[in-house]
């Protein structure tokens, strides 16, 4: 196991060393806080953590940011607390921790046996019943496994694969996929709007926005973002504009609609039934979660302030 003294700090624990580990199974999961795939596993790790606790269990968040207001620390503390991780969570902002483990995903599990070797690795949502049979093979138990009691709720529920039809789509222009306004993108503040259809998985933004590499910042109130989508749930990984050193920036009130009517019951964790909601700090929001038949949809979300920033939509 490599060492994790890249940390540039350390929540619900003092710094760790390999050395203090010793003697100790221990699970390493990197996360970022607005990947979604992170919010469905994180249930098992947590209660992966409070079962084996006691029988000598040392399981350690690493958190890696993947977009740069996740670099803002007071964000990874308001997720540690919001997600109820008692666990020590190593704030890897460099990315020291990562290359040393040369990882590459969001999530992954390092399985790491007492005298500190690395003996598995699980890359992804899933496969939590066998993750928690290594281990329970690295303590020396055998007993029912706590995954099959655990059920997410709200944005860490399990995904509805059986109909779900929509990829992860980044909407900035560096990873950007399914672009339909008019014209593409330029790069500059510009005026887009939204074709009369949009095909399966093809978005487009209304108003003045500006989109770079990472993001898409809306610069004039009232400006909106279409997504066509099939899928359970819609999630958008948002941020509201200047991040304050406190985690947020002004709140900016928004408005979702599905195939142009509101919500109603099948609104999202972070929308009422008439499809408001406020963005108020970094993270993931749920918009939408289909309470009826799941069929192919638009959603419409506008915003009434400037300064929206949109990273990602995400489906589940």
């Amino acid at each position: 196991m490599p060492a994790l003294d890249g940390a540039a700090g350390w929540l619900n624990s003092p710094p760790l060393r390999p050395a203090e580990l010793r003697g100790h199974p221990a699970v390493v999961n990197f996360w970022t806080l607005t990947c979604i795939n992170w919010l469905r596993q994180e249930p098992y790790v947590r209660a992966w953590s409070r079962a084996y606790r006691d029988d000598g269990l040392v399981v350690i968040g690493v958190h890696t940011p993947e977009f740069f207001f996740e670099h803002e620390v007071g964000l990874v503390r308001q997720a540690t607390r919001e997600r109820e991780i008692d666990y020590p969570v190593a704030i890897d902002s460099h990315y020291a921790i990562w290359n040393a483990f040369d990882n590459h995903y969001w999530p992954a599990l390092y399985f790491i046996d007492s005298d500190g070797v690395i003996v598995g690795r699980q890359f992804g949502e899933g496969e939590y019943e066998q993750s928690e049979r290594v281990i329970q093979r690295l303590l020396g138990i055998d007993r029912e496994p706590v995954a099959v009691a655990v059920e997410g709720t709200g944005v860490e529920a399990a995904a509805d694969w059986d109909h779900l039809r929509s990829p992860e789509t980044y909407l900035g222009d560096g990873r950007s996929e399914g672009f339909a306004s008019p014209g593409g993108v330029v790069a500059e503040s510009r005026l887009y709007r939204i074709p009369e259809r949009l095909p399966l998985n093809q978005w487009a933004v209304a108003g003045h926005w500006t989109i770079e590499q990472e993001k898409a910042t809306l610069d004039h109130a009232g400006g909106a973002i279409a997504y066509r989508f099939q899928a359970r749930d819609v999630n958008l990984v948002m941020a509201p504009g200047q991040v304050m050193s406190a985690g947020a920036g002004e709140p900016i009130p928004f408005q979702v609609l599905v195939d142009g009517q509101a919500p109603g019951a099948s609104h999202g964790a972070d929308t009422d039934a008439d499809g408001h909601g406020v963005l108020a700090s970094g993270r993931c929001y749920q918009l939408v979660r289909e309470q009826g038949e799941v069929l192919e949809r638009t959603l419409e979300i506008t915003f009434g302030q400037p300064g929206a920033q949109a990273y990602v939509f995400t489906f589940g």
